[in-house]
């Protein structure tokens, strides 16, 4: 089971995330918070594989609420579900340490198989989001690091939310071999995550 905690201010909205979720076999909703401060006060007590965040409530904000989870734990991811989807927003809850990002309009079943691949460590990102980030990237002239072509063929299948295993399949290659491309991305790209790394590739246009 997945266990997930739903923070989101508007009860009717949040009650509508609940629901949806429960009505998933693999998924159990352990916690609901009103607010950022609360998000983070009972993920750290309950202990969930997932939090799915709203990103502006009252007090503390989602983003600073991600940030505190990711900060004081090393287990719990989180997926922002927001109705807001500008540029600035998504770059805080990314940075803050958010593995995804949907927006609420989109379909339940991509929701859901958001929260499955978030939980399985995988990163998500809305096909909006993305063009976003792609958007921010060209209005950005600093210098675009060089990935090798073996290099970006790994980051596009981490970008699709396939494993290391599914990604070493795929290519014929080696689990040690993926992790060493990914290794010299991350390095190359200045961050330390795959998460971070996705983003940052788009950012500068590389996928």
């Amino acid at each position: 089971m997945i266990r997930v905690v739903v923070a989101d201010d508007h009860p009717i909205v949040r009650a509508g995330v609940v629901a949806l979720l429960e009505s998933a076999p693999d998924v159990e909703v352990v916690g609901q918070a009103v607010n950022g401060l609360e998000a983070a006060v009972l993920a750290l007590n309950l202990r969930p594989d997932l939090v799915v965040m709203d990103l502006r409530m009252p007090g503390l904000s989602g983003a600073e609420a991600t940030a505190r989870i990711v900060a004081k734990s090393t287990g719990i991811r989180v997926l922002v579900l927001t109705t807001y989807e500008t540029d600035d927003d998504i770059l805080l809850a990314i940075e803050a340490g958010a593995s995804g990002y949907l927006v609420k309009a989109a379909p339940p079943e991509e929701i859901l198989a958001g929260v499955r691949a978030v939980a399985a460590g995988q990163t998500v990102l809305a096909p909006s989001i993305a063009s976003l980030l792609v958007q921010r990237m060209r209005e950005d002239r600093a210098p675009v690091p060089k990935l090798s072509a073996r290099e970006l063929d790994v980051l596009r299948l981490v970008a699709a939310g396939n494993s290391n295993p599914e990604i070493a399949r795929t290519l014929v290659i080696g689990e040690a071999t993926v992790k060493t491309h990914l290794q010299h991305t991350f390095e190359k790209l200045t961050v330390t995550d795959r998460t971070r790394a996705v983003t940052r590739a788009m950012e500068l246009g590389l996928i």
